[in-house]
């Protein structure tokens, strides 16, 4: 979150000093620099998602370098996945899915509170929602891109991590060009919240993208909804004892 703050501070000054350096009374410049603030909000949202990926790993090497056995006890982490990470992956996935999943929920949840609070300042006043023919639906629309925005975060900042681990380039152009996007759309929201259709289309696809990333399957579905293993099945699940963490004797 306080990665998230940052990039919001450094988009509002640039932003802020290219309005005041530029004619103030040109309305069709002023809007064009309001979506280029937008654009380089993403983008330096973007990097700080990076930059807190690399502080994890930097975290990670140096806890390593000082343990005794030279392994990171982050990598505790995997045990809410079981021996391996998700999916069969290697043991360090699960730390990695984990704190994935916590940065981009914590990007989601502290712009969704910012655009509660902006909401909520609009609601006070002066003025009345539609009152020169625009949409009077602009709370509901942005309460659903609030909630729209949290999730999507939260499948950007596992897509993202897993992308940059494993080095794959074209995940991390996709998200930076769907978040672009996204941003984008919501410039559409004058005209009866228009863009609502396609960011929850958006939101839809990417977040598909992150559970199989995160090591979902139609198959874990299908278990956690009946509450265990599959018929005919067996189910083996172990309980992992926090304090020895071993797996316990069976009597």
């Amino acid at each position: 979150a306080f990665f998230w703050l940052v990039s919001l501070l450094l988009a509002s000054l640039i932003w802020f000093v290219s309005v005041h350096l530029s004619d103030r009374e040109d309305a069709k410049l002023q809007y064009g620099l309001l979506v280029f603030g937008a654009a380089v909000s993403v983008l330096l949202q973007e990097a700080f998602r990076f930059a807190y990926f690399k502080l994890l790993k930097k975290a990670d090497e140096g806890l390593a370098t000082i343990s005794e056995d030279g392994r990171s006890p982050i990598s505790l982490r995997q045990m809410a996945y079981g021996e391996h990470g998700p999916g069969g992956g290697s043991p360090g996935a699960g730390w990695l899915c984990s704190a994935s999943g916590g940065a981009g929920l914590s990007f989601g949840i502290i712009s969704g509170v910012f655009s509660v609070i902006r909401g909520g300042a609009d609601s006070i006043g002066p003025g009345i929602v539609g009152i020169h023919g625009d949409s009077p639906y602009y709370f509901i629309t942005s309460a659903f891109l609030t909630m729209a925005l949290v999730l999507l975060h939260t499948f950007w900042g596992v897509i993202f991590f897993d992308a940059c681990e494993k080095r794959r380039y074209w995940c991390l152009g996709l998200v930076v060009a769907s978040h672009l996007l996204t941003s984008g759309l919501t410039f559409l929201n004058p005209w009866g919240g228009a863009s609502l259709v396609p960011i929850f289309i958006i939101t839809l696809c990417t977040g598909l993208w992150g559970g199989v990333t995160a090591g979902g399957s139609f198959h874990n579905v299908l278990k956690c909804l009946s509450g265990g293993a599959g018929p005919g099945q067996e189910d083996d699940s172990r309980v992992m004892m926090w304090g020895g963490l071993q797996v316990p004797f069976e009597d």
